[in-house]
């Protein structure tokens, strides 16, 4: 190789561009530099790419959810090692202060959401990545590229929605959104005892996967049903037990607490692009909890094994795959949702080449 990488950068906002990188180097001994075999296209980089993301880092190469190889690692790196597979982890954490301590690592004092937003991510070839003992988890050999890349990101993040929102053995539990984590928030639902799951979509594609694939078992298409009634009726009248918000839309917060039955639990897992009002003189009385922010994704190496033993299997989600020099024309797929497109996954052309760093 001749140092350079090809990379998707953020260059402000509206403005993506393929281009030439250098290789990137070890700089804590913490850090591990991964190839990357596969990546993937998320909503939260086409919020960076139209300047919603305030804390993003203009020239940021970008992309936070993929699968590689370990190629070097530094001295005080324990857990994985040189051409070991591995999932990486949507969050850097350093595992040490407070909040990591209590598994809040995405307000890790020395990280959170950094890669792909204000540092380099993975929609290019190479990727250092921080900490690498916690943002790094092992692949077992029998585990495809495929069958885990969503694990450091959509999958956390539909865990942690369901680990939110509070789910009983035999609830009813509505999720706002069959997108990538909504899916994922309904696979991960039952895995928590859900007795019924309500998807609620405006694509009529995405509802009908996720009841074919046993993710949801009732389906209530928003653009032009009644979701309030249509929910009532579903759950005897009463609404849903807890409901899961993955959606982000401009009313679906709103939504979240009207079909929610009192004394129920709201997890918001959604990003929005501008506020959301909390009307407490309309819900007095409901006696709502409200739980709401962005992944803790601390449930990787527990979600690996869950796929290992064929209790979770997302590529179902994958609809797209494109190479890293088409990755501009994926966005184009991802945001547009052409084809029904639910996620779009890029392969690097170099792929299979061999990691010399420069000297």
């Amino acid at each position: 190789m001749n140092g350079t990488m090809t990379a998707l950068a953020w260059r402000g906002t509206g403005a993506l561009r393929l281009e030439k990188r250098p290789l990137p180097r070890i700089l804590d001994p913490r850090d591990a530099i991964v190839r990357v075999t596969l990546s993937s296209i998320c909503a939260s980089d086409l919020h960076i790419r139209d300047g919603a993301v305030p804390r993003a880092r203009p020239g940021v190469i970008l992309g936070h959810e993929f699968v590689g190889e370990v190629v070097e690692i530094g001295p005080e790196v324990r857990k994985v090692r040189p051409g070991m597979r591995v999932a990486a982890n949507v969050e850097t954490f350093c595992g040490s202060c407070f909040f990591c301590r209590h598994d809040y690592v995405n307000n890790c004092e020395q990280g959170g959401w950094e890669l792909g937003c204000r540092i380099d991510g993975c929609q290019t070839e190479y990727v250092r990545v921080p900490f690498a003992d916690n943002g790094l988890n092992p692949i077992p050999a029998d585990l495809t590229d495929e069958e885990v890349i969503f694990v450091g990101d959509v999958l956390s993040s539909g865990y942690f929605g369901a680990e939110l929102a509070e789910i009983r053995p035999g609830d009813t539990v509505a999720v706002l959104g069959a997108g990538p984590v909504g899916l994922c928030a309904m696979a991960c639902a039952r895995l928590f005892g859900a007795g019924r799951i309500i998807a609620v979509d405006l694509l009529e594609s995405r509802l009908c996967l996720a009841r074919a694939r046993g993710w949801a078992d009732d389906a209530i298409n928003a653009a032009g049903e009644d979701v309030e009634a249509r929910v009532r009726e579903l759950s005897a009248g009463k609404g849903a037990d807890a409901v899961i918000e993955a959606a982000g839309g401009g009313d679906t917060f709103q939504t979240t607490w009207k079909i929610a039955r009192p004394h129920a639990c709201v997890a918001v897992v959604a990003m929005y692009a501008e506020a959301q009002s909390l009307p407490l003189h309309r819900m007095y009385g409901k006696n709502l909890i409200f739980k709401t922010g962005g992944v803790d994704a601390v449930h990787c190496d527990r979600l690996i094994r869950l796929i290992a033993e064929g209790r979770l299997d997302m590529r179902p989600l994958i609809t797209h795959r494109l190479p890293l020099e088409r990755i501009l024309e994926g966005y184009d797929i991802f945001e547009r949702k052409s084809g029904n497109c639910i996620k779009c996954v890029v392969t690097p052309a170099t792929a299979e080449q061999v990691f010399n760093p420069p000297e």
